[in-house]
């Protein structure tokens, strides 16, 4: 499998690659669930069109619940209906849900194990024009400290929609996190999906050499990952991509047989340094494999109103970031 991703991969330094919102994936796997599955309802504060669950709504009337601007209720009766039988899944943005409502569904939902999944729409800074206060830059720390929550950050639609089948597929709470606008298509159909397993997207070592560094993502940046790697190639650098879509529970054995291989990682994450994927890889290295580290992502900021390329590119997190980081951590690696 990992041949036919790397084939797909060359797709995507490609000037026409497809363009797609994560969220439509979403929507796209509720209606699969929904035909599956009559257990399914989804329940939606205020936001059913730009979270794309209309199309559920749509499709299945009886099964769908407006809460209105009403996030807390919503976490709420959604635990009840987790614990009777249902599999509800919650829907708003990122800020609101879990931003909003954390205390209930730590109490309401996790703490009772209930079987509720948690759609967290608009997440990071992409969001662009609405500003700092709906661009979820803390969600993934939110989350990936309360007991018994999963956590997947899905890199694109198709992702996305593979994320929401597994997550109404296995018991217990859930958090899924994507984003608003269109991103590049880096996975097909055929790309290895399982929640806890990361996935390999690229690796330009050649001639038995052991690859320089390792960089692990998650999200819409990953594509950046890819672009800095094949750049840096011509740099006689050269790069593993590995997608922890699952920021909880992570894949330790895939990332410590990569970094033994590595001795250097960069994380990349649309989200704080601070507590989500790299603080999660952080903790796993230093337990267990200690190796320099650099951190892509926000840095102790909160966002501002502007186009998603721009903002992308101001707050460090473009490809010629990643670059720079990659560079930076082989110095110490090299020291």
């Amino acid at each position: 499998m990992l041949n036919e991703q790397l084939k797909l991969n060359q797709k995507i330094f490609e000037k026409d690659v497809e363009m797609k919102p994560a969220r439509d994936g979403y929507g796209e796997g509720l209606v699969i669930l929904g035909e599956e599955n009559q257990s399914v309802v989804v329940l939606s504060a205020d936001l059913t069109e730009s979270t794309r669950a209309e199309g559920f709504a749509k499709k299945f009337p009886e099964r769908f619940f407006e809460i209105g601007v009403a996030e807390q209720n919503m976490a709420t009766i959604a635990a009840g209906l987790g614990i009777s039988g249902k599999i509800p899944f919650i829907s708003s943005y990122a800020v609101f849900s879990p931003g909003r409502n954390y205390e209930q569904i730590r109490t309401t939902i996790a703490y009772n194990d209930s079987n509720v999944k948690i759609a967290g729409a608009h997440a990071g800074i992409s969001v662009g024009p609405d500003g700092a206060t709906h661009q979820a830059t803390e969600d993934m720390a939110i989350m990936r400290v309360i007991p018994n929550m999963r956590v997947i950050c899905p890199c694109d639609s198709i992702e996305t929609r593979k994320a929401t089948l597994a997550a109404g597929n296995m018991w217990g709470p859930v958090y899924i996190r994507f984003g608003r606008e269109k991103s590049p298509m880096i996975t097909s159909n055929e790309t290895p999906f399982i929640p806890g397993r990361a996935e390999i997207l690229w690796n330009s070592s050649v001639n038995g050499k052991k690859p320089d560094v390792a960089i692990i993502g998650c999200g819409m940046l990953l594509y950046n990952a890819l672009i800095a790697a094949k750049e840096l190639e011509n740099e006689k650098i050269s790069v593993i991509v590995v997608n922890s879509h699952t920021i909880k529970p992570l894949d330790e054995k895939t990332i410590l047989a990569v970094v033994d291989k590595t001795k250097a990682v960069v994380t990349v994450e649309e989200h704080q340094i601070a507590g989500g994927l790299g603080s999660a890889v952080a903790e796993l290295l230093a337990q267990r494999f200690p190796v320099p580290m650099e951190f892509v992502g926000m840095h102790d900021t909160f966002g501002e109103s502007g186009k998603p390329s721009e903002l992308i590119e101001k707050y460090g997190m473009g490809v010629k970031d990643i670059k720079e980081a990659v560079r930076r951590v082989l110095k110490r690696k090299n020291n």
